[in-house]
């Protein structure tokens, strides 16, 4: 996952990364060196795999150069750039406005530049809530913050540690679970959004997973007439908010 990385996002060293840890602050990585004391270590990395933070061990050298001239002791974290939501909120939010649930959940969406995006097209089309896994997905990070022009700021985001008890609780709720997979049988065009909805996003390369797409209520397709079989997971994830916004527009 290459992304551009904010200094002002860095938090570095073992005692100031596991304070973070401590304190509830939202991170979305964090980078250990090769060969770091695991005295060190140990701690900040019982703690991540507690939250569900990624851990990555690359090169002393690749840390020296994240925060030029500044004691890392081989540990460095990256913060939120911005606050995440409880899912409950999103749902406030819907009833608070006197709207049915209009929801997206990202399975794993890792280019920071597709987060930014369908970010920016669900402010545009009135999505209540993003929801997104802490494990193997882009966070809010500045790239993300930047592509989105704006958008991440108006567009509440919330991070759940497992994707599928959270379908479970939005179905509790009442709301009804989309999935996007190029095999289903229904065409996106043919079926009904008129209902709490919260669409399921799958990963660029994989879709969605097994489990998540079992969760899901129904499944639909987008019609594809060329030679490829599948869109960028950002232009979907358009065509099929914009798809959402038209039906209820005629209702």
């Amino acid at each position: 996952m290459n992304e551009e990385l904010n200094q002002e996002e860095l938090i570095a060293g073992k005692h100031p990364v596991l304070e973070a840890l401590r304190s509830g602050r939202e991170i979305n990585k964090i980078w250990i060196a090769d060969g770091a004391q695991k005295s060190l270590t140990l701690p900040i990395t019982a703690e991540a795999k507690k939250l569900g933070i990624i851990v990555q061990f690359v090169d002393k050298r690749k840390l020296d150069s994240m925060v030029t001239g500044v004691a890392h002791q081989g540990v460095i974290a990256q913060a939120a750039a911005f606050e995440y939501v409880e899912v409950e909120e999103i749902l406030e939010i819907a009833k608070k406005k006197g709207e049915m649930p209009f929801i997206l959940l990202l399975d794993e969406i890792e280019d920071p530049h597709n987060l930014g995006s369908i970010l920016r097209t669900a402010e545009c089309t009135g999505v209540h809530g993003v929801i997104i896994p802490k494990r193997r997905a882009a966070g809010l990070t500045a790239t993300v913050l930047k592509i989105s022009a704006g958008a991440a700021e108006h567009v509440p985001v919330a991070r759940v540690t497992n994707l599928a008890q959270t379908i479970e609780k939005l179905k509790e709720a009442g709301v009804w679970i989309a999935g996007t997979d190029v095999s289903a049988s229904q065409d996106v065009y043919k079926m009904k959004f008129d209902m709490p909805l919260a669409v399921v996003i799958g990963n660029e390369s994989k879709g969605m997973g097994r489990l998540i797409g079992e969760k899901c209520d129904f499944l639909v397709k987008l019609p594809m007439l060329g030679q490829l079989n599948s869109l960028n997971a950002s232009v979907a994830a358009g065509v099929l908010m914009y798809e959402v916004v038209r039906q209820r527009r005629s209702v």
